[in-house]
């Protein structure tokens, strides 16, 4: 018999693990802000050094917090806009749960200290092995969801997330090829600069498709959503689409500037870096541009200013990273706090916040209720969440430039004019700045949390939903 309603079950049980995943990443960042501070704070304790939660920091944030978010939405919205209910419920188990899997042994091998040292892949072989598991069955899911669709189109969002189901696919199975030794011990199939090339056309194509186009998946429908408004240009979107997915791939050397990397895919990466401001921005202002005839509702929508914040932080961010791409520039950011500022100005100010105003929205839509126990808890979070970020990045803008410029300076005879000791001295009221701006953010998170508790519950579990006859998103 052909499906009657939505499954909402896996929806709900992402966005609320989004949540939980959220507030541990975010935790972990702000102990290891604390420690650039106070290197002592964990008392020594080899399981809690900054060596060991850093990784499960990035990891946390990326894939637990970020991944659960882009499942949640993916998974929402490929089923109201194809007007049908997913290919499988045992199959949206089984991605669910066996991806909390994996987000449960990389936090116990990370703190462990076992590790491959690649940055964003650092998990080992068998882990590696689940994730695409985990991620063909997502595929799968998704795909085949689409292929039962009752619409005759594929709305653009859908676009995006397939775009970055089947690249990650892609990247994660190539990058983490190695000859494994032991069950928690394994070696890279590339070596040297071929390692480093290979390593970095994942990793910035992970910030690529991970944390820029599955996310534009999320915001091509929850902005017009929230809104009620329709997209701004469908024709811009698809132009935006495919030169945004064609040129990205092809950015990943410009983090191995002045490297063994050969000059000219330096200089390649630097070009097509350059080259994407222009769909980044169509992107950007596709969205912005939504709110046409509605600007006036963000004076009273909290979650439509965290759609709109994010795309602005979005704004920012992709025109930064071009910029830091070109040589001369590189020469001064590159090592430097500059580049953890540019890096939080995608991840908390576009990705976290992209989130959490679609979040803001789905939740009361999976627990049956109009809106938010508190539209006004949403309101202070969104001020918490934008004030910590804006610190967070000034501060590590400001110490970047600072660095970069004690690094490279010389006394008249040649030699430096600052010790690196000097430089890291430095850096100390900076941090701090930066660990304020973090712990807003953070807290801004439980905020959240107890926003999202008390609407869970006044309101009832809505583990399905209705598919109407007449076709609309």
């Amino acid at each position: 018999m052909e499906a009657t309603t939505y499954n909402y079950k896996v929806v709900r049980q992402f966005a609320i693990m989004t949540v939980v995943w959220g507030i541990v990443g975010m935790l972990v960042g702000v102990i290891i802000a604390a420690q650039l501070i106070w290197p002592d704070l964990t008392y020594g304790i080899e399981w809690l050094s900054y060596g060991r939660l850093r990784p499960l920091h990035t990891n946390a944030v990326i894939f637990a917090f970020g991944g659960s978010a882009l499942f949640a939405t993916s998974l929402y919205v490929v089923q109201r806009t194809c007007q049908t209910r997913l290919l499988s419920d045992g199959l949206a188990s089984f991605v669910f749960w066996g991806w909390q899997l994996v987000i449960v042994l990389a936090a116990v091998t990370l703190v462990m200290g076992i590790t491959t040292s690649k940055e964003y892949a650092e998990l080992e072989w068998p882990i590696d092995v689940l994730i695409a598991v985990v991620w063909v069955a997502y595929a799968v899911l998704f795909f085949g969801t689409i292929m039962k669709r009752k619409t005759k189109y594929i709305y653009v969002a859908n676009w995006f997330f397939g775009a970055y189901i089947i690249t990650i696919a892609l990247l994660h199975i190539v990058n983490s090829m190695a000859f494994p030794v032991t069950l928690t011990k394994s070696y890279s199939m590339y070596a040297g600069v071929h390692d480093a090339m290979v390593q970095w056309w994942y990793g910035h194509n992970a910030v690529g498709f991970f944390l820029t186009t599955a996310f534009l998946g999320m915001m091509y429908y929850f902005v017009p959503k929230q809104a009620g408004r329709p997209i701004y240009s469908y024709r811009l979107s698809i132009v935006h689409f495919w030169s945004l997915n064609f040129i990205y791939m092809w950015a990943g050397p410009h983090h191995l500037m002045y490297t063994a990397l050969p000059d000219w895919t330096q200089s390649l990466g630097m070009v097509f870096s350059l080259m994407l401001i222009a769909p980044s921005w169509g992107g950007m202002m596709n969205g912005i541009m939504t709110l046409s005839g509605a600007w006036h509702k963000l004076r009273t929508d909290p979650i439509l200013k965290f759609l709109i914040t994010a795309l602005s932080f979005y704004g920012m961010s992709t025109f930064e990273g071009p910029m830091m791409s070109v040589k001369t520039v590189n020469a001064l950011s590159h090592y430097t706090e500059w580049t953890i500022g540019h890096v939080h100005s995608g991840a908390l100010g576009w990705v976290a916040m992209i989130s959490i105003g679609s979040l803001y929205y789905l939740i009361p839509r999976l627990f049956g209720r109009e809106e938010m126990w508190s539209v006004r808890l949403i309101n202070v979070h969104f001020w918490w969440a934008t004030i910590g970020v804006v610190l967070y990045i000034a501060s590590m803008w400001i110490a970047g430039v600072a660095q970069g410029l004690m690094w490279r300076a010389t006394n008249d005879d040649g030699t430096l004019t600052y010790s690196f000791a000097q430089s890291v001295n430095a850096m100390y009221p900076f941090y701090t700045i930066r660990l304020v701006g973090g712990f807003m953010f953070f807290a801004g998170m439980l905020l959240m949390a107890y926003n999202v508790w008390k609407t869970v519950a006044a309101g009832r579990v809505v583990n399905d939903a209705r598919i109407p006859e007449a076709v609309h998103a």
